[in-house]
């Protein structure tokens, strides 16, 4: 009697185990989950682990499709799924013989938002450094359109397939952790496109912009050392790739419609390394996601009094600008005049991301009406003591809003700089000095800490520039 007992208990647990294997839960990364927002209008892709060589069928219910694909001999699988117009919620059936099921997932535009801390910074604010106003916008923020996803800090030395975090519903204790920057700009999306809106905020604050490059992208770059692959404790999130491998590869592929970035302020002292870093983080990212030239948009860095030492971060505010015309489809928000001197982090998020919104709407949504692209310099003609400069992105002209402006430098061929009076005109600016009686270049607002007053007629600063290529000098 005890050898039948035994046997059938063996037959059960044998049977057991088989079932198991064969019907093994789904497992997906973490981007993938209750709450998630998926780009409309675009084949999807889906991805994640099951029972080896196992049949996984997705199906949609918004089209009550279904999508089939074999895992491999390690369970991986991977397939696409046609998107609608935004809309939701919707859910998505993931099985492999046991059903997995996301809900309240939401069709509609999704926007990578990455950086250092100007870009982590919570609604709330850090400690002793408010953001303007947040208070009321997040007793205002409970949103069903809007879902964030926060990646929580992590750091590798080889490319990874998950990190930690989760979609949360846009709703005030959620939207107060929140970073301020991706809020504002998603908020500003879903009012004027009306439709759901998925923000993944992927930063840490104090980086450099060589953690966030993956190593094929570092590899352009003869003068970025790679890091030995070895064990390291407490691996610096300053190491090339390490925050690419951790925070970025495991969501490379998932459907978006672009990404937005916020750094800069720990790369001031290589200006011409950083001209050329911030189109290669571009590049690179573009290539390995694999869908196309999408949409990038970055914030300038704010003027700021970093003290003594070092260079004069308007060089690094330069190299900002001339890299956001240095390849297709990129954009740059300058914030000249919302830099605080003793504070790196500006209160007035709201105004930084409207305008990173704005290049968006205007560049990414063809939205007619409105322009997100500050004045630039166009051309410098000197007429004996009188210097005249012109604007493009400047169709209504340019204004100081009234103010005096005084931000303005000139100087001869012995590289002096001295002020200069500024006159708004038909054509742009006239500027003229006593001091320098034959003027041969401009600079304007090209300090560390300035508070720049000149605009388009619709409120966007001019950035910092200059006319010369003088070798900077520390300060």
């Amino acid at each position: 009697m005890k050898r039948n007992a035994c046997y059938v208990l063996v037959i059960f647990l044998t049977s057991a185990l088989y079932s198991a294997q064969l019907f093994a839960d789904i497992k997906l990364p973490a981007i993938f989950c209750d709450n998630m927002v998926m780009q409309q209008q675009t084949n999807a892709a889906i991805w994640g682990k099951a029972s080896e060589n196992s049949s996984v069928k997705v199906t949609t219910s918004w089209n009550n499709k279904s999508y089939k694909t074999r895992a491999s001999a390690d369970g991986s699988w991977k397939l696409k799924v046609a998107t609608p117009k935004a809309g939701g919620p919707y859910e998505v059936i993931i099985s492999d013989g046991k059903p997995f099921i996301l809900r309240n997932v939401l069709i509609g535009e999704v926007w990578v938002c990455s950086g250092q801390s100007n870009m982590e910074m919570p609604m709330k604010g850090y400690r002793n450094q408010p953001v303007l106003g947040s208070l009321d916008a997040i007793a205002l923020s409970t949103n069903p359109n809007i879902r964030l996803f926060t990646v929580k800090k992590a750091t590798s030395l080889d490319p990874l397939d998950d990190f930690t975090g989760n979609w949360s519903l846009c709703e005030p204790e959620n939207v107060a952790e929140f970073s301020a920057t991706a809020y504002y700009f998603g908020l500003m999306l879903n009012k004027v496109l009306k439709v759901p809106i998925g923000l993944i905020n992927t930063s840490w604050g104090g980086t450099r912009i060589e953690p966030w490059i993956s190593e094929s992208g570092c590899k352009n770059f003869d003068w970025v050392k790679l890091p030995e692959k070895k064990p390291v404790e407490n691996l610096s999130p300053q190491t090339p790739t390490v925050l690419f491998n951790a925070m970025i590869n495991p969501i490379v592929g998932y459907g978006i419609r672009g990404a937005i970035w916020y750094q800069g302020e720990s790369n001031k002292n290589e200006p011409k390394e950083y001209q050329k870093l911030m189109p290669g983080l571009i590049q690179n990212w573009r290539s390995l996601w694999g869908i196309g030239e999408f949409p990038f948009y970055y914030m300038q860095i704010a003027p700021f009094d970093y003290g003594p030492g070092g260079l004069s971060s308007a060089y690094l505010r330069e190299a900002q600008l001339k890299a956001s015309t240095a390849i297709p489809n990129i954009g740059m928000a300058c914030i000249m005049d919302i830099g605080e001197k003793d504070i790196i982090h500006p209160k007035h998020k709201e105004t930084g991301s409207n305008r990173l919104a704005m290049l968006a709407l205007e560049g990414t949504y063809g939205i007619k009406g409105i322009t997100g692209q500050s004045p630039v310099l166009k051309e410098m003609n000197i007429d004996g003591e009188v210097v005249k400069l012109t604007f493009d992105h400047a169709p209504n002209g340019i204004t100081s809003f009234g103010e005096k402006i005084s931000c303005f430098e000139v100087a001869g061929a012995n590289k002096r700089f001295f002020p200069a009076e500024a006159n708004i005109t038909g054509a742009g600016i006239t500027l003229f000095s006593p001091q320098v009686s034959k003027p041969v270049a401009v600079r304007y607002a090209f300090q560390d800490f300035v508070v720049g007053n000149l605009f388009s007629t619709e409120g966007l600063p001019v950035s910092s520039f200059r006319t010369d290529e003088w070798e900077p000098t520390k300060q």
